[in-house]
């Protein structure tokens, strides 16, 4: 019994003093990570993590715009392999909108209408929405305004247009699996300001793509600062509102001393509400009579910046998939706001899993079988 009492106090004084370590070496945030994941049964960050963080409330209008439902709206079932392929990969919801109306809806495991679910990266392309209006507004001159005029220890080859189109040469690790890589510190750590201004430029911006989330942060840090307000309110007022999402938003915040936003991902909403933002880029940026966001913007942003890479233009990935142009919004866990304008579609998908890709693929296997079944689906009803 003595020897059981010795062990156990010699283990607790190994975690005891391995706490130490991590903290001085600044690691302290990886107990954050373990409490919000191992800890309630995930592996990684999930579409339901916001009860775990700090938030900003992205306010909705008082006067909610409804979705209208297509005249055939439902009518038409989820194919077999649509359906399979939803429950397979835990979707939460997975709508068809057509010719700016809902067409199909359906939800998954006990998700609806307004749950709340993890945009992940899809707010990058809503970032990149925030940049152009604050352009429009006056706020930033351009995409070629150096980033040094806001943080002036930044390289000043290093421009705004740079941090949205992913080339910017900051070292960055991108790295979802690395728990003392930089996406894990940016996700639980308690000061993402003062990572993100530790940045470096260690290669020549502009010149190709490499996909960093810090870009987006970094990002994200320009636009507050220009407009003199948080990120939250600025899509509150620019978008929220002027689309009457049917509900308040929620934006992951590194902590409530800090109150930044994490700019480049986990916006929490449904999947009505970032359906609007599909139907709003999709009609470049007109939304009821009104031009929300200048048509040119979503002109530069779903074509690609760097031949090398045409599967990436500013903020949006893209693809030619079927010979169509499609951009589209993309989370890590194959959350999808997916854009074909030439034909009046926007498919929404949100949920837990995806088909990973292979390392020299650009698009995951899913996101065209969401495409193929969106298809055969509309195909049958005519």
């Amino acid at each position: 019994m003595k020897k059981l009492v010795r062990y156990l106090l010699i283990f607790l004084g190994f975690l005891l003093f391995a706490s130490l370590i991590l903290y001085v070496l600044g690691y302290g945030y990886i107990f954050k990570a373990v409490s919000t994941t191992y800890l309630t049964g995930h592996k990684t960050a999930f579409i339901d993590d916001y009860p775990y963080f700090e938030n900003h409330v992205i306010k909705n209008s008082d006067s909610i715009q409804e979705w209208p439902l297509h005249r055939a709206y439902n009518e038409v079932e989820a194919t077999s392999t649509l359906d399979s392929l939803n429950r397979e990969l835990e979707t939460a919801a997975f709508l068809i909108i057509k010719n700016d109306s809902i067409w199909f809806e359906k939800y998954y495991d006990g998700y609806g209408k307004k749950s709340k679910t993890n945009s992940f990266s899809m707010a990058k392309s809503i970032v990149t929405a925030l940049m152009f209006k604050a352009i429009q507004d006056g706020y930033i001159e351009n995409i070629n305004q150096p980033v040094a005029d806001f943080y002036p220890q930044f390289d000043k080859s290093l421009s705004v247009g740079d941090l949205s189109s992913m080339s910017t040469g900051l070292n960055w690790d991108e790295n979802y699996y690395n728990p003392f890589g930089s996406t894990a510190r940016a996700y639980f750590g308690k000061n993402i300001r003062e990572q993100i201004l530790a940045l470096e430029v260690v290669e020549e911006p502009g010149q190709e793509f490499e996909y960093l989330s810090g870009n987006t942060e970094l990002l994200g840090m320009v636009i507050e600062k220009a407009t003199g307000t948080s990120l939250s309110n600025y899509l509150s007022q620019s978008f929220w509102k002027p689309l009457g999402m049917n509900d308040d938003a929620l934006w992951q915040l590194d902590s409530e001393e800090s109150e930044m936003e994490k700019a480049y991902c986990c916006i929490s909403s449904n999947a009505r509400n970032f359906g609007k933002f599909g139907k709003l880029f999709k009609n470049y940026g007109a939304w009821k009579g009104q031009q929300l966001l200048d048509s040119s913007f979503i002109a530069l942003a779903s074509k690609p910046r760097f031949e090398e890479s045409p599967y990436y233009g500013f903020g949006f990935w893209l693809s030619d998939y079927k010979g169509k142009e499609i951009f589209y919004m993309r989370g890590v866990l194959g959350q999808y706001v997916i854009i074909i304008p030439e034909d009046n579609l926007v498919i929404v998908r949100l949920g837990r899993k995806l088909i990973r890709k292979g390392e020299e693929e650009k698009h995951y296997k899913d996101f065209y079988m969401y495409i193929d079944e969106a298809y055969n689906m509309l195909d049958h009803a005519s």
